[in-house]
């Protein structure tokens, strides 16, 4: 399932996903911090959806309440997950 998901209170102003069998197949986040996001893709892309929520649920940024991982936990849970 592709899936794009609008973020809130980050840097980045989407996600975009794919998901398959309950494994990240690929993800792109769309504005903020380049190569911290790019990283966190390359990172997660092939595991499983209940290992990249168990790692990245609730990682904030600086102050704020949320950030780009935990937004990306926010999206898999929209779709479902």
């Amino acid at each position: 399932m592709e899936y794009t998901y609008k973020t809130q209170g980050t840097c980045s102003s989407h996600i975009q996903l794919k998901v398959e069998d309950g494994v990240l197949q690929d993800v792109a986040f769309w504005g903020g911090c380049n190569g911290n996001l790019q990283g966190i893709s390359r990172l997660v892309k092939g595991m499983k959806v209940e290992d990249v929520l168990a790692k990245l649920e609730g990682v904030r940024c600086g102050g704020r309440p949320t950030s780009c991982p935990d937004q990306l936990c926010r999206a898999l849970h929209e779709m479902g997950y």
